[in-house]
């Protein structure tokens, strides 16, 4: 699998987004029973958002681990609603396709399985002078499923991983070592079953 960097000041802004999150309780949306276990790792929730009618995102994160400067993070989101898989994934995908026009070292990794995409992409951003500061690998799995009430949708697990300066150079190289591992672990992991709470 190829990996790809994409550098650009502007996505300082979208990397940095957690640190300016409420830090108000989380409220399961999803009803997912906690903790979350992934990848020989207990998850909890952390941050959650319901920004729409049929739109609920959740996030989180092993003890010990900050929002604003993470290592590791899961995200849970879920679309209600009669989609399609290849269309949900597809915006995510053209918003890739998007940033390498202005960008042509900007590469991406798409899979399919069952009906099932997974989304693998890097992403990094520089600080105000230049310098890269934050480097992001990102696996996004996209999948169609029917909630606890008989209502269909879409789910996406995604887990984030970081490296941070001064310690980039560290961080790619145990990614290049290792890159099979998240991704096996993201595509083996049990979504479980989303039982939708209101607001």
């Amino acid at each position: 699998m190829k990996l790809f960097k994409l550098i650009a000041p502007a996505l300082i802004a979208i990397l940095f987004s957690i640190s300016v999150k409420g830090q108000q309780k989380a409220t399961d949306f999803l009803s997912i029973p906690g903790p979350v276990q992934f990848d020989n790792a207990s998850w909890r929730l952390n941050w959650s958002s319901h920004p729409n009618a049929n739109y609920y995102k959740q996030e989180y994160l092993t003890p010990g681990e900050q929002a604003d400067k993470y290592k590791r993070m899961l995200m849970i989101d879920y679309i209600a609603g009669s989609y399609a898989v290849k269309d949900i994934a597809g915006i995510k995908l053209n918003e890739l396709k998007k940033l390498k026009e202005t960008n042509p070292i900007v590469q991406f990794q798409m899979y399919e399985n069952n009906g099932e995409i997974i989304l693998d992409f890097l992403l990094s951003a520089n600080d105000n002078k230049g310098s890269v500061a934050i480097i992001e690998r990102n696996i996004y799995r996209y999948r169609s499923i029917t909630d606890s009430s008989g209502n269909p949708g879409i789910v996406l697990f995604g887990l984030s991983e970081r490296g941070y300066a001064p310690d980039i150079e560290k961080f790619l190289t145990d990614l290049k070592s290792n890159i099979q591992t998240s991704l096996n672990a993201v595509a083996a992991f049990n979504i479980p079953q989303v039982n939708l709470k209101n607001k």
